[in-house]
């Protein structure tokens, strides 16, 4: 395990569990959302966003933490193992709530409340986005080792077992 991709539902639990995966490895953490938000809540380009990525791409060890449905399909084809979260919405949902107004080492700002932009993203998320990161995972299985967590409590007993 070198090159790890964690991915899901906004919500989900995934930054805390790369977070925590980056401690036992030892390996390198990069957040997309740290990437690609300004702290001004704009975005830097597409072009600077891919160039970033590619270049953690070409380093021999990562986990990446996020989503970004735009390049999943190429970090599926460089790492070596998956970790989905494929959580109810209502978790992700609490998920979300419960880090409002906590700083993130992910995020260069603060929510102070739920953006309904956010919320109608993780309830779609299971419709919009999950579908096709099942049917990318079948076609990049191969060579790979894919964890797909149903809970959070999946996904800790997963790092005590380690």
């Amino acid at each position: 395990m070198k090159k790890v991709i964690v991915i899901g539902c906004p919500g989900s639990g995934k930054t805390t569990f790369a977070e925590k995966l980056r401690d036992q490895t030892k390996l390198p953490l990069f957040y997309l959302d740290a990437i690609w938000h300004k702290p001004d809540r704009t975005h830097i380009s597409r072009e600077e966003y891919d160039a970033r990525l590619a270049e953690i791409l070409a380093l021999d060890a990562w986990i990446i933490d996020g989503n970004y449905s735009r390049t999943i399909e190429g970090r599926l084809a460089a790492c070596d193992t998956v970790f989905l979260f494929d959580l109810p919405v209502e978790t992700c949902l609490n998920g979300a709530i419960t880090r409002l107004g906590k700083k993130r080492y992910d995020m260069p700002w603060i929510d102070t409340e739920l953006d309904p932009r956010l919320q109608k993203e993780i309830e779609d998320f299971p419709i919009k986005n999950l579908p096709a990161i099942y049917a990318l995972l079948e076609k990049y299985k191969d060579g790979k080792r894919v964890v797909i967590f149903k809970s959070r409590e999946q996904a800790d007993a997963f790092l005590a077992d380690r």
